[in-house]
C-alpha cells in the first residue's frame, strides 16, 4: 500500500455570520433601554457617528395633540411627512457666521465671593434604615464602647431589618462583653421601626406585640410555637394544643396578620420599574394604527466632514484612511441594523395584531392560540428571529401595555367548538376564584368541573398548575373562618 499525499479542490456550503449580521441579531434582541445604552456608547466610541438634532420652531409650527377621532389617512400623513422631514439635514454655512461682526458686551466682574448653593441641596435624598436607627441611637448619648457595639449592629442589618450576625461574633469584633452587646442590641429593638434589630421573625413579632402593649399568653404562645399552623392555616391544631375555642384563635391570628414580618420594608431604596413601550397600538374608528415609539431613541448619521474625507480622496495617512475607513463601516452597519429592527418589530407587530385581533376589540377572553410558528410563516421570517423580536418588547394597546409574548400561548381544548387560550383560562379560574365563598372555597377538582360547564376541557393538574402560575394558595389555605 502507498502512501502519498494529495491536493483535493471540493465545494462546500457555510454558514458565516459576517459582522454586519452579528449587529443586527445583537440589536434585535435588545430591550429599548439597552439599545439606548448602546447607541449612546456607540456615538461615544466611534467619531464617524453623531447624533442629528432638529431645531422645531414652536411658533411657525403649533403641534396640535391628536385626537383619537381623527382618521387613520390624518395619523399616516403625519407619519410621513415626519419621516420625510427627518432625511432633511440641514448644512449650516459657519464660515459665515464666524466673519460677521458682533457687537461686545460690556462684562462686569464681581470681586466679592457669594456662597452659590450646592447641586447636591436640590437632590431629594431619601431616609436609609442605618440612618434613621443611627440617629435615635446617638440620641441616647452612649458610650464610646456602646456607640462601637451599636455602629457593628446596625451595619449588619439587612434590608428587612434583621441582624444578621449573632450576640458572639458581635462581641468578637468589637472585643466587648456579651453582656454588653446584649444590653446595646435590647435597646436598638426599642427603636422605630417596631421589630427592627430581631434576629428572627418570631423575636421580630414578639418585639412588636410588647411594643404595643398587646402581650398575652394565647398571641405569645402561637408565636414561638404555632407559626407552621398559622402557615398552613390548621387552626384546629392551634385550637386542640392551646385547649381554646377556634373562634379565639381566629381573632387572635387576625390581630398576629396585622404585624409587620419586615420592618424595614419602608426604608426600601429599591425605585418601581417604568416600562416604557415600543409600540403604539392605536384604535382609530373601526380600524387600528400601529406607531413606534421613538421617543427618546437618538436618530444617527455618519458626520459630514469625515464622509467627504474619505468620499473626495483627500491626502491623509494610510493608518487614519484604513482607520476612517472602518469606522465609517461600523457607523453605517449600526444605522442601517437599528432600522431593520424597527422594521421587523413593526411587521412581527402587524402579524400579531392580524392574528388577535378579536383580542384588542374584545378583551383578554377572546385571545387566541398563537405560536411564533404562525407569526414566522406569516411574515416569512425564521422563529428565532420571532422570539428574539417579541422579548423584552412592549406594546400599549387598548387593553392594556403587554409584552410581546404575551400573545403567544398554548391552546386548550373545548368540549365542544374551537380550541382556546391558555391565558384565557387562567384569567377564568381567577375569576372563578374571586367570586367563590371564602368560607367554602373552590378545590381544583371543582373549578375543573364548572370550567367544563363553561365548554372548557381541563384537568385537575393543569388547574393547580395555572393556579399556581397566578399566585393563588389551595382552597385549603384560602378557607376564612
Amino acid at each position: 500500500m502507498i502512501m502519498e499525499l494529495r491536493q483535493q479542490l471540493r465545494l462546500s456550503q457555510q454558514l458565516v455570520m459576517t459582522p454586519q449580521l452579528q449587529m443586527a441579531i445583537k440589536l434585535l434582541q435588545l430591550s429599548r433601554l439597552e439599545l439606548v445604552d448602546t447607541i449612546r456608547q456607540e456615538i461615544e466610541e466611534n467619531p464617524v457617528l453623531e447624533e442629528e438634532f432638529q431645531d422645531v420652531n414652536i411658533e411657525e409650527h403649533q403641534l396640535e395633540p391628536l385626537s383619537l377621532d381623527a382618521k387613520a389617512e390624518d395619523i399616516k400623513e403625519v407619519v410621513i411627512e415626519e419621516s420625510i422631514g427627518d432625511k432633511i439635514a440641514e448644512n449650516v454655512e459657519w464660515g459665515n457666521y464666524f466673519d460677521e461682526e458682533t457687537p461686545r458686551a460690556k462684562v462686569q466682574f464681581e470681586t466679592e465671593e457669594k456662597d452659590s448653593p450646592e447641586f447636591e441641596t436640590f437632590i431629594a435624598g431619601k431616609e436609609s434604615l442605618n440612618d434613621h436607627l443611627l440617629w435615635q441611637f446617638l440620641m441616647t448619648s452612649p458610650t464610646k464602647e456602646d456607640e462601637n457595639i451599636g455602629s457593628v449592629i446596625i451595619g449588619n442589618l439587612n434590608k428587612d431589618g434583621y441582624l444578621e450576625l449573632s450576640v458572639d461574633e458581635i462581641a468578637k469584633i468589637n472585643g466587648s462583653s456579651l453582656r454588653a452587646v446584649e444590653k446595646v442590641l435590647s435597646l436598638l429593638q426599642t427603636f422605630d421601626p417596631s421589630g427592627v434589630c430581631a434576629r428572627d421573625l418570631t423575636e421580630c413579632l414578639l418585639i412588636q406585640i410588647k411594643q404595643l402593649g398587646i402581650e398575652s399568653t394565647i398571641i405569645s404562645e402561637i408565636i414561638k410555637n404555632h407559626l407552621h399552623n398559622l402557615e398552613n392555616k390548621n387552626y384546629k391544631a392551634i385550637s386542640k394544643a392551646l385547649k381554646i375555642k377556634i373562634e379565639d384563635v381566629v381573632a387572635t391570628v387576625n390581630i398576629i396578620k396585622g404585624l409587620e414580618p419586615r420592618p424595614g420594608r419602608r426604608f426600601s431604596d429599591e425605585e418601581p420599574m417604568y416600562i416604557n413601550p415600543d409600540i403604539f397600538v392605536y384604535k382609530v374608528e373601526n380600524d387600528f394604527v400601529i406607531i413606534m415609539n421613538d421617543d427618546g431613541m437618538p436618530k444617527l448619521r455618519v458626520n459630514n466632514l469625515y464622509k467627504e474625507t474619505i468620499g473626495k480622496g483627500k491626502a491623509i495617512a494610510e493608518n487614519a484612511k484604513n482607520y476612517l475607513q472602518d469606522k465609517m463601516r461600523s457607523a453605517t452597519w449600526l444605522i442601517r441594523s437599528i432600522h431593520q429592527r424597527q422594521k421587523t418589530i413593526y411587521r412581527v407587530m402587524e402579524s400579531i395584531l392580524k392574528f388577535q385581533r378579536d383580542f384588542f376589540e374584545k378583551g383578554i377572553a377572546y385571545l387566541k392560540p398563537l405560536v411564533l410558528r404562525d407569526v414566522a410563516q406569516d411574515i416569512n421570517m425564521h422563529e428565532s428571529t420571532v422570539s428574539r423580536v417579541t422579548t423584552n418588547k412592549y406594546a400599549y394597546t387598548p387593553q392594556g401595555i403587554f409584552e410581546l409574548k404575551f400573545f403567544f400561548n398554548s391552546s386548550i381544548n373545548r368540549v365542544q367548538g374551537m380550541a382556546i387560550a391558555s391565558t384565557s383560562v387562567k384569567d377564568k379560574i381567577r375569576q372563578i376564584i374571586e367570586s367563590e365563598n371564602p368560607k367554602k372555597p373552590y378545590s381544583d377538582e371543582e373549578i375543573s368541573a364548572i370550567l367544563k360547564d363553561s365548554n372548557i376541557e381541563i384537568a385537575r393538574r393543569t388547574v393547580a398548575k395555572y393556579r399556581e402560575l397566578l399566585r393563588v394558595l389551595p382552597s385549603n389555605k384560602r378557607k376564612q373562618f
